[in-house]
C-alpha cells in the first residue's frame, strides 16, 4: 500500500494551511490511502542547531529524538506532501530547520556528498507535492522574487535528498481571495492529492 508522509508547517489551527491539511487528509481517508502526518509546531520541533547537535553533524548523528523519528518516517514513505505558508518569498524557518536538521549526511541517511555534488539517498520518495499559500500572487514569486520555492526548494533541495519528481502548487493572493476561490482551491487540492498518491500527476 502506498504510504504518504505529510509534513505540515503552520502554527495556527484556523489558518487556510490547516484547511488544506484537512482537505488532503479527508481525501486520503476517503480513498483509503495510507499516510502519516508530521506536525512540526504541534511536535514542538526545535528547528535550530545547538552546540551539542552541531558537534554531531559530521558524524550524521543527533541528540534530538524527533530528528531520528522524522528520518525514519521519510525512509519508510513512498511519497511526500509538504504543506506550508510562503514567508518572505521562501519557506518558513521551521520548515528550513526541518531540512537542516533531519537531512543527515552519511550512508543510510538522507544523502552523501560526492566529488560531483550531493547524492540523495531517499529515493524511496518517488514524488513530492509542495502545497503553499502566499500573500503575493504566484507569478510575482516566480518572476520578481527569485522563484525560491520552485527554483531552489522544489527542483534542487528535494532532488538533492533523492526525491525523483517534485511539484509546487501555490495559492497566491490569499489575503484578498474570496471564499469561492478558497473552496475551489481546496477541491482541486483534494483531487490532485489523490492523483498524486497514485502517481498519476
Amino acid at each position: 500500500m502506498t504510504k504518504i508522509l505529510i509534513v505540515y508547517c503552520h502554527p495556527y489551527a484556523k489558518s487556510f494551511n490547516h484547511a488544506i491539511l484537512e482537505a488532503v487528509e479527508h481525501n486520503f481517508d476517503h480513498h483509503q490511502v495510507s499516510y502519516t502526518v508530521i506536525d512540526l509546531y504541534q511536535d514542538q520541533f526545535v528547528p535550530s542547531y545547538d552546540v551539542a547537535e552541531l558537534r554531531l553533524f559530521h558524524a550524521g548523528k543527533t541528540h534530538d529524538p524527533l530528528v531520528q523519528k522524522y528520518l525514519r518516517l521519510l525512509q519508510r514513505a513512498d511519497g511526500l506532501v509538504i504543506i506550508s505558508p510562503v514567508w518572505w518569498n521562501d519557506i518558513p524557518a521551521m520548515l528550513k530547520g526541518f531540512i537542516d536538521k533531519v537531512m543527515k549526511e552519511g550512508p543510510g541517511l538522507s544523502h552523501i556528498v560526492t566529488k560531483t555534488g550531493v547524492k540523495g539517498l531517499l529515493t524511496n520518495l518517488q514524488h513530492a507535492y509542495v502545497l503553499t499559500t502566499s500573500t503575493s500572487p504566484t507569478f510575482y514569486l516566480r518572476l520578481f522574487c527569485g522563484n525560491a520555492l520552485n527554483g531552489v526548494f522544489v527542483h534542487h533541495t528535494l532532488k538533492q535528498i533523492g526525491v525523483q519528481h517534485a511539484y509546487w502548487y501555490n495559492f497566491g493572493g490569499i489575503t484578498k481571495s474570496t471564499l469561492k476561490k478558497r473552496r475551489r482551491y481546496l477541491q482541486q487540492v483534494a483531487e490532485k492529492s489523490f492523483r498524486f498518491s497514485k502517481y498519476r500527476i
